[in-house]
């Protein structure tokens, strides 16, 4: 039995991903083309590269279908509930950095914080007689964070686009999107809020816990985190 090793199976993540393993004398690809999921790993024995999308990763990881996968903590904490029991960070590999942060339109002048958006959303669902809409894709860490932070008069529309169109198109009055140059948020009107940051996020190695291991993959996981320099 081997180790399975969940990987994106394409794009920048991959990419970026077999560059991190080489670093470490660890030769990741795929066997044939790139229609194809089966993969190799050269540089360590017993370890097996199981190629996905990088959201597919945090599931296969919780069900323990994987030992390993390398995917974004956001896509981590916002599909896995108590994700900390289910997965351990094992290393931030570096790249992949992107925030995710609540924007407003710019011509909302007199919002710049959380305690404006609360008094704003408040006012808008008087007039309106429904709640102030905020588009996402990141569910649960929006809704936690905005509890933790005291908004309540809002409601979430799923957002599977281009989640900064929406408000442009009326079918929201705020968003919460992942950005790492803010660059498109600026180039639909849109601006932060200053206390407006939810999570950071990277692409992070992480471990299963439910995974099941003989000692032989145990020995094999040792070897590997001091391969990469894991403590």
């Amino acid at each position: 039995m081997s180790l399975k090793l969940g990987v994106p199976s394409k794009g920048r993540l991959m990419d970026k991903t077999v560059e991190w393993f080489a670093r470490h004398g660890i030769a990741l690809g795929r066997s044939g083309s790139d229609r194809e999921y089966a993969g190799y790993v050269r540089g360590i024995e017993g370890v097996e590269l199981i190629l996905l999308s990088a959201g597919e990763i945090p599931r296969e990881l919780a069900a323990g279908r994987i030992h390993l996968g390398v995917t974004g903590t956001d896509l981590v904490r916002e599909k896995l509930g108590q994700w900390e029991q289910q997965v351990e960070e094992l290393a931030e590999l570096g790249f992949g950095q992107a925030d995710l942060v609540l924007a407003v339109p710019q011509a909302w002048v007199d919002v710049s914080c959380l305690d404006d958006l609360d008094a704003v959303a408040a006012a808008f669902r008087r007039r309106h007689g429904f709640r102030l809409r905020i588009a996402t894709k990141y569910h649960r860490l929006v809704r936690d964070f905005l509890r933790e932070n005291g908004v309540a008069d809002y409601q979430l529309v799923d957002s599977q686009g281009a989640t900064e169109g929406t408000i442009k198109n009326e079918t929201a009055e705020a968003i919460a999107d992942i950005t790492s140059t803010g660059d498109t948020l600026r180039a639909n009107h849109l601006k932060i809020l200053d206390d407006g940051l939810i999570l950071r996020s990277q692409a992070t190695l992480y471990r299963a816990r439910a995974a099941a291991m003989t000692d032989e993959m145990r020995a094999t996981l040792a070897t590997l985190k001091a391969q990469l320099s894991i403590d």
